[in-house]
C-alpha cells in the first residue's frame, strides 16, 4: 500500500482553498467592474466602505464585505488604523484602464461567463460533440473583446502590421482586408481608423456579434469603409490583399479547410496575419500561469467550439507554433514566419 504523505495533503488542501478563493474573487471582480467600484477608487485615495457606497450609490454593508474580500485577495490595501481601503495605482491600471495593454478586466467577465456553461460542458464530455461558441452566455463575447482589445490597441498598428512583409505599405496606399472571426469588430475598427485609404470587411458566423460590430463601426465613424457580414471562415466571399484571423483559428472545427479558403481568397502577393494565443509546443512548456488560463478556457470554450463543428480537428487554445505551421502548410501555404509576440499572443506572417 502506498504510504500517504500527510504534508502533501496539507499543502494540496491549501492550494485547493487558494483556487476556490480565486474563483470567488473572479466573481467579485466582475461585481466591482459592473458597479464602478474600482473606477471610484482609481484615484488611489483611501476610502471607507461608507464613502465608497456613497460614491457609487450602492449598499454600505455590501461594500464593506466586498472591500474586506478584496483586501484578503490582495486587490486593495487595508489600513487598520484608519479603517480605509486603497486601490494601488498599479492595480487600477490593470482593473480600470482599458486602453492599457496591462488591463485584464475583460478576462474576468469572459471567464466567469465561460464557467456558467459547466453543465453543458459536462454533458459534452460524455458525447464528445462539443458546445458551440453561440451557445455561451453573452458576457463571454463581451468579455473576450474587452480582454483582447487592449493588446490589439497597443500592438496591432504599431508592431504587428509593420512586422508583416509589405503589409503596412499596402494599407497606406489603399488595400482590401478581411478580418475573419471578427467578433464585435474591435480589430477591424482599429485598422480602419489607422489606414483611411483602405477598406475592410469583417466576417463572423455569429449573427449577434456581427450586429454589434456594425453598431461599433457607426459609433467609431468608419462605417463608410468597414462592412460586417455573417459568414463562416471556410465560405466567406471576395478576394483580399490581406486577411487576418485574431485569436480564432484554434476555435474552428476545420482549421485546415479554413486556411485553404483563406489562401484562395488572398491576392497572389497577399499576407495572412495569423494571431493566436501564446503557447509553446509541448504541454510541459505551457505549465505556467498563462497556460493555466488558456488550457482552462480551452476546455470550457475553444476545444468545445471546434468539436461542435463536426470535423474533429479541435486545435484548442494552446496549439503552439509547430501545430499551427502544420495546418498552414497542409493548406498549401509555403511561407510561415513568427513575426511578433506578446505575453498573450503569437503573431505570424503567412504567405501563399
Amino acid at each position: 500500500m502506498e504510504q500517504i504523505d500527510e504534508q502533501k495533503i496539507h499543502d494540496f488542501v491549501n492550494k485547493a482553498m487558494g483556487d476556490i478563493g480565486a474563483a470567488l474573487t473572479s466573481s467579485l471582480v466582475v461585481v466591482g467592474d459592473k458597479l464602478g467600484l474600482y473606477r471610484a477608487m482609481a484615484d488611489s485615495k483611501p476610502v471607507t466602505s461608507a464613502e465608497l457606497a456613497a460614491k457609487t450609490e450602492t449598499s454600505e454593508r455590501c461594500c464593506r464585505e466586498w472591500l474586506s474580500a478584496q483586501a484578503a485577495a490582495g486587490y486593495v490595501d487595508y489600513d487598520p488604523a484608519t479603517g480605509r481601503y486603497t486601490l494601488p495605482a498599479e492595480h487600477a491600471i490593470v482593473l480600470t484602464m482599458e486602453d492599457s495593454p496591462a488591463c485584464v478586466i475583460g478576462g474576468f467577465q469572459a471567464m466567469t461567463a465561460a464557467m456558467r456553461a459547466e453543465p453543458k460542458v459536462s454533458e459534452a464530455f460524455k458525447h464528445g460533440g462539443g458546445l458551440g461558441w453561440h451557445e455561451h452566455d453573452a458576457n463571454l463575447f463581451l468579455g473576450t473583446e474587452r480582454f483582447f482589445r487592449p493588446g490589439y490597441n497597443a500592438n496591432l498598428v504599431a508592431d504587428w502590421i509593420p512586422a508583416l512583409e509589405g503589409a503596412k505599405e499596402k494599407l497606406e496606399r489603399g488595400a482590401t482586408m478581411a478580418d475573419i472571426g471578427c467578433g464585435h469588430g474591435a480589430s477591424t475598427i482599429i485598422l480602419a481608423k489607422a489606414f483611411p485609404n483602405s477598406t475592410f470587411v469583417g466576417f463572423d458566423y455569429h449573427e449577434e456579434s456581427i450586429q454589434r460590430a456594425r453598431e461599433r463601426a457607426e459609433e467609431a465613424g468608419v462605417a463608410d469603409r468597414v462592412t460586417f457580414e455573417v459568414a463562416a471562415a471556410d465560405r466567406f466571399p471576395g478576394t483580399y490583399d490581406i486577411v487576418a484571423c485574431f485569436d480564432c483559428l484554434h476555435d474552428m472545427g476545420d482549421p485546415i479547410g479554413a486556411a485553404r479558403h483563406i489562401k484562395s481568397a488572398l491576392a497572389p502577393d497577399g499576407n495572412w496575419l495569423l494571431v493566436e494565443p501564446y503557447a509553446n509546443d509541448t504541454v510541459e512548456e505551457n505549465l505556467n500561469p498563462v497556460g493555466r488560463v488558456f488550457y482552462s478556457v480551452s476546455t470550457l470554450v475553444c476545444t468545445q467550439a471546434g468539436l461542435a463543428q463536426g470535423c474533429g480537428h479541435a486545435l484548442g487554445a494552446q496549439a503552439g507554433e509547430a501545430q499551427l505551421g502544420d495546418v498552414v502548410r497542409e493548406a498549401g501555404f509555403t511561407r510561415f514566419r513568427r513575426a511578433s509576440e506578446t505575453p498573450f499572443n503569437l503573431v505570424f506572417d503567412v504567405r501563399p
